[in-house]
Formats: C-alpha cells, structure tokens, sequence
C-alpha cells in the first residue's frame, strides 16, 4: 500500500493528500575527457522525464536542452508550448478537412495543462482528480487512493479506467495513443464544452495498435501481477513477433 508524509494509507480519491508527483533525472560530471576517460567537477542535469513523449512532442527543438537541464519547477518557461502545441497545428495541415473543429480552436489548451503540468482538478472527471496544485510542473501524477483496475484498458482514463495513464503509468499503457488523442483535441470538450462541445471524429481514431494488438499484448506473459512485473526478456531472433 502508499501512505501519505502523515504515514497514513490515504483512502479519499478527492482527498489533498493522495496524489504524488514523480520524475526522474540523469546527471553527469560537468568535466569529461575523452581517450582517458576521466570525468571531474559538479554533477550537472543533463535529462529528465515526467510525463511521456512531454520532451519528444510538446518541447520545440531549439528549447530541449535547456528543459532537460532544469528542474520541474521551471516549466512555467515551457508553459507556451504545452496551451499551443506545434502538433496540433500541424494535424489539420497534414490531414486537411479531417480536423477542421480543431483548426477553429484558438484557446489556450487548458486541458493539456491540467493533464501534464498541474493535473486534473476535482470537477473535470467524476470521481478523479490527480491535481499537484496550479505551479506548471511536467511530473508523472498519481492518486495512490485509486485501487487497480480489475480489467484494465491501455487507454487509462480517456477509456474510463482511473487507474490508468495519465494517473501514473502501467507498463502497458499505450500513452503515445493516450497523448495524440488528447493534442487532437478529444479532452478539449472536458474544460471547454461551451466553445469545444465535441471533438473531432478522427481525434478517436488514433492509435499505436490495433484492438487485437491491446488484447494480445495485455493479456501474454510479457507482463506479470508483480514486481517487476515486466516478463522474462525474449531475444528478436527467436521471437520476431
């Protein structure tokens, strides 16, 4: 089980202390010299993850070395990036007609930065929230009073199951599904139903996998109900599919 900084199990989905944010970070020797390979002075950030593809799809190019040299508490300077993301600009131009709901929306995206930077307050989603509080922070949220799904979907939560990403992250969450869909506009209806009543039909469409695929995947002996809960490794030789 979780407990909470009191030491306590926290039980209440809505309650202000059951949600945690995490994040990782690699560093290295700010000296390094090559051929002797001897590494001196402080050890200096040079990567960091919070919540998946974040760096890959929300950070621009020219800014992806600077967000993965500081710490989460300074994302209110990547806070542009994430109310207008390049993606979404770019999928009416790639698939003209196809996201014409989403080339009218000029808003700020105010659901993306609930789901990656400040987490869903209450009210959004009935009977969830996974808000870390209004400070823009990329970390990977979780509400340790939300129990494990019995039938999990690798949706998460734009599936109907709280348990999944972007409440944490199951290794079997297909989070770059999760993440499109949202930059396509399906979670905009969520906190904007007066002037984003709907998303674009093709905003549901998108996925990694195929249904066949999820069940396949979810249901194989590449994950176990335990720690590490990833299965035995197999070579690509021997088990090319």
């Amino acid at each position: 089980s979780w407990l909470t900084h009191d030491g306590s199990t926290p039980t209440s989905v809505t309650g202000s202390n059951s949600t945690i944010g995490v994040w990782a970070a690699a560093y290295r020797r700010k000296s390094h010299v090559r051929g002797d390979d001897i590494e001196s002075g402080p050890w200096v950030q040079v990567s960091r993850m919070g919540n998946p593809l974040f760096n890959e799809v929300i950070v621009p190019m020219g800014k992806k070395d600077r967000w993965n040299a500081v710490p989460p508490s300074e994302d209110g300077d990547f806070l542009k990036y994430v109310q207008h993301p390049e993606l979404a600009g770019l999928l009416p131009v790639l698939y003209p007609g196809v996201f014409p709901k989403l080339a009218a929306y000029t808003s700020p995206r105010a659901d993306l930065q609930a789901i990656l930077l400040t987490g869903i307050p209450t009210g959004v989603v009935t009977g969830f929230q996974n808000f870390t509080g209004s400070e823009p922070a990329d970390m990977l949220r979780l509400n340790m009073a939300i129990t494990p799904a019995s039938s999990p979907n690798p949706l998460g939560l734009v599936a109907g199951d709280p348990a999944g990403f972007p409440n944490g992250r199951r290794v079997f969450d297909d989070v770059a599904t999760v993440e499109v869909r949202a930059i396509a506009g399906l979670t905009i209806p969520l906190v904007d139903p007066t002037h984003f009543p709907a998303a674009d039909a093709a905003a549901a469409l998108v996925s990694d996998f195929t249904s066949a695929q999820v069940a396949a995947i979810v249901g194989s002996a590449r994950y176990q109900s335990s720690f590490p809960y990833l299965g035995d490794p197999k070579d690509g030789f021997d088990n090319p599919s």
